[in-house]
């Protein structure tokens, strides 16, 4: 049996381990949190070093992929400095594979809920989901890219990929020198919920992003809402359904009651190939039209 370990510096509490079968091989995937400290991360990778056939760096990126151009994420470098022999991954590869079909799996199959309320799109980070936010670009979506909200608590608006790479080119160099935790929440904060910017939750139609970006100012009114995200709890569900949200669309698949972030399905993939090095863009691309893997769809209300 294959096995895939994402190691998160998010909360324990969202732990959880499944067997499935990829490509008639069974995979064990695992996530182990360590709330927030990325010390004993980087000693969970060194323990597990060469025992396990992938790891997915979990609860933070090794650094943004903006239209092309790749920038560390400093702090989250160290994280895994002692590897030597497992393959890693941030779930970059299936940020930029797998997510940009969600807006075309939302036209194959809500297309009639859309033309009744608008395609109209809140995207929580775009330059942290490049492929995801220029799917609805490129399908015509009015968008409101919203990072300087989220990341800086800055209330900008951005309405245009153009000005996401602006942004990009002029905050990235710089934001990926700040302590991670500074821009992403870590180990208990990934818990706690304050609503803002709620008049941007309330134009959309659909809210886009991280889950747990979606979750920190989501506002208790979320009625007949569309949320397109991944990495999502019994309890994250629960929460969308008891503020009204309509639709959930998870890119990546939901096992046993729960879908796990990019970088764990992305290291399950890597796990399953056999080829013991991080995957291509088309080896992702190949693996993910084999499997048949797209998003899914829940209706909550």
């Amino acid at each position: 049996m294959k096995r895939a370990v994402s190691i998160s510096i998010g909360s324990s509490r969202r732990n959880k381990k499944v067997e499935v079968t990829l490509l008639g091989e069974r995979v064990s995937i695992e996530r182990i949190g360590t709330d927030g400290d990325m010390e004993a991360a980087a000693l969970k990778y060194k323990e597990l070093d060469g025992t396990v056939d992938a790891f997915g760096v979990g609860g933070a990126d090794l650094g943004a992929l903006v239209d092309g151009k790749f920038y560390p994420f400093h702090s989250v470098q160290k994280m895994v400095r002692y590897i030597q022999k497992t393959p890693y991954v941030d779930g970059g590869g299936l940020k930029n594979t797998l997510e940009n079909k969600a807006a075309g799996f939302l036209e194959k199959n809500i297309k009639g809920y859309l033309d009744q309320h608008g395609r109209k799109v809140m995207v929580t980070l775009g330059v942290d989901r490049w492929g995801l936010s220029k799917s609805f670009v490129e399908a015509g979506y009015e968008t409101v890219f919203c990072d300087m909200m989220f990341a800086l608590g800055v209330p900008l608006p951005i309405h245009s990929m153009q000005g996401l790479r602006r942004l990009g080119a002029l905050m990235i160099p710089i934001v990926t020198r700040f302590p991670f935790e500074w821009l992403y929440p870590t180990g208990d904060k990934q818990n706690e919920r304050t609503p803002k910017y709620e008049k941007y939750y309330q134009w959309a139609t659909v809210v886009t992003g991280d889950c747990l970006y979606i979750k920190k100012h989501m506002p208790d009114n979320m009625q007949g809402k569309v949320i397109v995200t991944n990495t999502t709890t019994p309890e994250d569900v629960a929460l969308f359904k008891q503020c009204g949200v309509k639709y959930l669309i998870t890119t990546t698949p939901v096992m046993e009651g729960r879908s796990f972030g990019t970088n764990m399905m992305e290291a399950a993939l890597t796990a399953v190939s056999g080829k013991n090095r991080k995957l291509t863009w088309p080896e992702l691309t190949e693996l993910l039209d084999k499997l048949g893997i797209e998003p899914q769809l829940q209706e909550l209300n």
